[in-house]
């Protein structure tokens, strides 16, 4: 993809694109002037919100770090929610209450993932103050995850945890369009935590991803080795925001992968999946969501769960007692 040339590899295209990018930071810049106080007390929900986001567009891995995040407090005793903005839903009235079931194409394919791997409540609604505040009123939580919204100003927030790529940083550093940064890279210093998935980052945690069986699309209850599946030859598809490091993990586990790559949050059709290869294709759990009523018999998805140092577990509990102490 060009932009992706453009933001990590240094294309000259990118150069006529920076005065549109100056001008994108200075836009940005006076809108985090004129929500200064989303940290003002007298703004906050009733509940503890805990955000964590990414500065790039594309995946950074924050929904896998969410779920690791609701079944910690979960196991502490806590009674989490999670907002979501439902990205791509078609839903015509906001928010909407997610389920296991819930139809992605309605309610965004993260929002349904988040769902089924957490078992708690979850609410997805662009506008995440009003979401949230109807999670804690219908939910009855006491602590909410929002799944991205770093930038989502208007919603109060307690907590800041922001996800970085650990292989691909922050690009050239520059904001959007010429760069993939969402606000200027000074932002990395505002925030609570940060976490870098894949490497080490300057002060901050290390996350990875880990992930080592498939599961079947048909019949959830088959379940396979990827290790069984070394030296086999497997159509992969993916439609997230960096499909590389999932066509990454799959030849390092020892298979001969065919890249198929869609656009992040695709909508599948009957038609994408006809024109797979027959034999095994391995996709993303967030696309698996979308494809399980298309699905053949020889179609799998690889769930994956964070796995950081005991170090972050450490200083988030330190940081939760200390807000929930503060009042």
């Amino acid at each position: 993809m060009i932009a992706e040339d453009i933001w990590y590899r240094g294309h000259p295209l990118g150069y006529p694109l920076r005065p549109l990018s100056w001008l994108f930071e200075g836009l940005v810049r006076v809108r985090q002037r004129l929500h200064r106080g989303r940290r003002d007390p007298r703004r906050r929900l009733p509940a503890l919100v805990i955000v964590v986001g990414n500065l790039t567009v594309g995946g950074t891995g924050k929904t896998p770090l969410v779920i690791w995040l609701a079944d910690w407090l979960l196991r502490g005793g806590y009674r989490p929610g999670i907002l979501t903005r439902g990205y791509r839903g078609q839903a015509r009235r906001w928010p909407q209450w997610v389920t296991p079931d819930s139809d992605p194409d309605l309610v965004g394919d993260e929002a349904v993932v988040l769902a089924r791997r957490t078992g708690v409540n979850v609410v997805a609604g662009p506008d995440r103050r009003a979401a949230g505040a109807w999670l804690i009123a219908r939910g009855g939580c006491d602590i909410i995850l929002s799944d991205d919204g770093l930038q989502h100003y208007r919603l109060p927030r307690d907590l800041e945890i922001l996800v970085i790529d650990g292989q691909r940083g922050l690009g050239n550093g520059l904001c959007l369009p010429a760069g993939p940064l969402r606000e200027p890279a000074a932002r990395v210093d505002t925030v609570d935590m940060v976490v870098g998935h894949g490497a080490d980052w300057p002060g901050g945690y290390r996350m990875d991803l880990i992930g080592d069986r498939v599961v079947n699309l048909r019949d959830p209850e088959r379940i396979a080795d990827l290790a069984a599946w070394r030296g086999r030859a497997v159509t992969a598809v993916a439609g997230i925001g960096n499909p590389l490091r999932f066509f990454e993990g799959l030849r390092a586990a020892g298979l001969i992968v065919r890249e198929w790559r869609y656009p992040d949050h695709h909508r599948y059709g009957s038609d994408d999946v006809r024109r797979w290869p027959s034999g095994p294709v391995i996709m993303t759990e967030k696309d698996a969501v979308k494809c399980a009523r298309m699905a053949a018999v020889d179609h799998w998805y690889l769930p994956v769960a964070a796995r950081l140092d005991a170090s972050f577990a450490a200083a988030f509990s330190q940081r939760l007692e200390d807000l929930l102490r503060n009042g």
